[in-house]
């Protein structure tokens, strides 16, 4: 793959300011970009080089400072105390998003990639404007806690997160990395897409192939699918008021690879059984196996409409829009539409599952069995609202 090495002069924010970018890949300038960051002590030249372990098609791109002299770098460095660092990252943000702004107008598909100081920096970036991003990898890094950016429930929603840690890294703190493995794949709402190697602070074989995998499905899904829908706004049609509940207590565990099952906390098979019984009765439902899921998950298919969106099923060929797990299990997934399912999730009833976005549905949850019987009226209203995003383009569900 040719390399080659451009200056961009920036805007009066920071005068005297050029961006030199090293670039690989593409040169249409229509063609989704890959931004690579780099770790402390590296540059752009270096981690450009993994351009060839990436997939064709996208161009690629790595910046140098003065992201390498503070932003990301330097709450790494710091561990994200204190308000000069703050505004070292918020300084630096912009700085990039000038660049970005000139060689990726909006409309143009920008996945980030992030390595050790550079994954929180990309960390910052999708915090503080999930809009303007495609999807982002987090890799052996840390995101930007108490730096100043929103780390609040649901932020993520809709933007796929792959997320790489070694077991035995000595150079992030333990703390942070736990922090930031919880948050992206429960409250951030973000699909996200999580590997752990038994190694410690470098990229292994095995997560770059299947890095390679996760940009080539998501600039495949977004080719096919187009622009990103919402993720505000929305009604609950099932429920009183149109509005969910927030659900009591703690979230269950759930797995973080694929399949994906809930793994504590679970429903009472007699809960499962009158929720798959109210379900299975909705108008026009069959079930069967499901096609998608488990031996022994319960599939909920409907006869497509014509005017329903692909989004709305978890297999449109077959028109399964849900499935309910197997009893030692008891959860369930949906496809939503996307405002809904970051509702779902913000309010504790839900986790996206890891391919929403990359090869399903955008809005595909797993919803968590119900525990008691109010719970049971919940979980099966969402279920309604599913049901009503596939019956067509004038269900109520908004």
């Amino acid at each position: 793959m040719r390399i080659s090495e451009k200056s961009t002069d920036l805007d009066d924010r920071q005068p005297g300011t050029s961006a030199v970018a090293a670039t690989a890949g593409s040169s249409d300038p229509a063609a989704p970009l890959v931004v690579l960051l780099h770790g402390r002590g590296s540059s752009e030249r270096e981690i450009i080089a993994l351009a060839d372990h990436l997939p064709p098609g996208p161009a690629y791109a790595a910046v140098r400072a003065p992201i390498a002299e503070g932003g990301g770098y330097a709450w790494f460095a710091n561990r994200g105390i204190g308000r000069p660092v703050a505004e070292s990252l918020t300084a630096s943000m912009e700085w990039f998003r000038t660049w970005l702004d000139t060689v990726a107008p909006a409309g143009r598909p920008v996945v980030l990639v992030g390595f050790s100081g550079g994954a929180a920096f990309a960390g910052g970036l999708v915090l503080a404007d999930p809009q303007r991003f495609s999807g982002a990898a987090i890799l052996y890094g840390t995101l930007p806690f108490d730096a100043g950016v929103p780390v609040t429930p649901a932020r993520l929603a809709g933007l796929p997160v792959f997320v790489a840690q070694g077991d035995q890294d000595q150079v992030i703190p333990p703390e942070l990395l736990d922090r930031t493995w919880n948050y992206l794949l429960t409250d951030s709402a973000a699909p996200a897409y999580a590997r752990r190697d038994p190694g410690g602070h470098q990229i292994s074989g095995q997560t770059l192939r299947e890095l390679w995998g996760w940009i080539h499905e998501r600039l495949s899904f977004l080719t096919r699918s187009g622009a990103d829908e919402g993720t505000t706004g929305g009604r609950w049609s099932a429920l009183p008021d149109g509005t969910l509940p927030s659900r009591a207590g703690q979230r269950p565990t759930v797995s973080w690879t694929i399949p994906q099952e809930q793994r504590s906390d679970n429903a009472p098979l007699d809960l499962q059984e009158k929720l798959f019984a109210r379900i299975s009765s909705l108008p026009g439902v069959s079930t069967s196996q499901s096609v998608i899921s488990v031996p022994g998950a319960r599939g909920l298919m409907i006869e497509p409409d014509p005017g329903a969106p692909v989004d709305a099923f978890l297999v449109p060929s077959a028109g399964e829009f849900a499935h309910q797990h197997p009893s030692h299990d008891g959860s369930l997934h949906l496809a939503l539409p996307p405002q809904l399912a970051a509702d779902a999730v913000a309010k504790g009833w839900a986790v996206a599952h890891p391919l929403a976005g990359i090869r399903l549905a955008r809005g595909m949850v797993m919803v968590y069995g119900p525990r008691d019987e109010n719970e049971l009226h919940v979980v099966a209203a969402m279920v309604e609202t599913s049901h009503a995003y596939a019956t067509g383009p004038n269900a109520d569900i908004m």
